[in-house]
């Protein structure tokens, strides 16, 4: 295996992708298939609306016609659980309802059903398996909202300032439940504003950078000065691949992913002017309810258990993500 060589190619394993075509689930799809090691995966995604779900087939594309991929598109609330868990070794549940700015009012029903039954549903499925070695679970450092302390520790007191990050808190906490009571062996990853190419349409970076393709004024949210822990797509999925195939983590562990940049967004645009060599000019709005000042994570933990560090930087990382920009047909 590339990930440190913890898979050797004797393992056959088979793993399940909730939210296989989604940003980050689509990259850990084609990394699983990548290994040396003859991972067979199941990818599940009910291709919502929530942005254009031509970009998720765009994301899928290439992993569709690879021998050891399978993929179902149909709602976890929906499928036959017990029976799509039979001989799975490896769950990555990547799948939810995003976004901060939609998880008010009428449309929290979504946010319900999509990020707390779901869950709740997988995890009672995954309970009865008899061959599930591992259940990463995809969790959010929106859950500590506006933290006391920085760097935050996962001892930190969730504060969690929207109901997208309140739906984000429960579900982990369903997760630590089940491992505590049912022995499931769940580990869940709190993510820092994960970005890198293929990122969610609705995200900062990706619309600065298709308005900077488009020769379109930047959309800011805020006055800029806000903070935020900015962590590499790649980053996260070799964590998770890392949750998932190292022994002796114990069930239930949590664990922060941050990518220890912390920068404002006036410093990253700045910093993408840079990378674009482009003015970029700015149309700042009005700052979204639910977003929080800053966020910047401890990555001791992830670190211990793990070893696992980040190794892409902002830099780098907004580079990677202009190239696939420039390139995509989709926005």
């Amino acid at each position: 295996m590339t990930t440190d060589d913890r898979i050797t190619k004797e393992q056959a394993l088979r793993a399940l992708v909730t939210g296989a075509a989604g940003f980050i689930g689509s990259t850990l799809v084609e990394r699983l298939l990548e290994q040396d090691a003859q991972i067979g995966v199941i990818g599940i995604d009910s291709m919502t609306t929530y942005y254009d779900p031509a970009i998720k087939r765009s994301n899928i594309a290439s992993a569709l016609s690879h021998p050891r991929f399978t993929f179902i598109e149909d709602d976890l609330n929906r499928l036959d659980l017990g029976g799509l868990l039979d001989g799975i070794d490896v769950i990555f549940h990547q799948a939810g309802q995003p976004g901060v700015r939609s998880s008010w009012g009428i449309d929290f029903n979504a946010y319900i059903a999509s990020n707390i039954q779901a869950t709740q549903s997988l995890l009672e499925a995954a309970r009865d398996s008899r061959t599930l070695s591992r259940f990463v679970y995809a969790s959010s450092s929106s859950i500590y909202g506006n933290a006391e302390v920085f760097p935050t520790k996962e001892t930190a007191n969730p504060q969690p300032q929207s109901p997208y990050g309140v739906t984000k808190l429960s579900a982990e906490h369903l997760c630590s439940l089940y491992a505590d009571n049912f022995e499931v062996p769940t580990v869940s990853l709190r993510y820092f504003t994960v970005f890198g190419p293929r990122q969610r349409p609705d995200m900062a970076f990706q619309r600065f950078l298709n308005a900077a393709k488009s020769g379109d004024s930047i959309p800011l949210n805020g006055d800029g000065t806000q903070i935020r822990d900015f962590t590499y797509v790649d980053d996260i999925v070799r964590a998770n691949m890392l949750a998932a195939f190292l022994p002796d983590i114990p069930p239930g562990a949590v664990m922060n992913l941050s990518g220890g940049s912390s920068t404002s967004m006036l410093d990253v645009l700045d910093m993408m002017r840079e990378v674009v060599g482009l003015p970029l000019p700015v149309n700042t709005l009005s700052p979204v309810a639910g977003d929080v000042n800053r966020t910047g994570g401890s990555s001791e933990v992830a670190r211990h258990i793990l070893g696992w560090e980040p190794m892409v930087d902002l830099h780098t990382g907004l580079e990677r993500q202009w190239e696939h920009v420039k390139k995509s047909t989709t926005r």
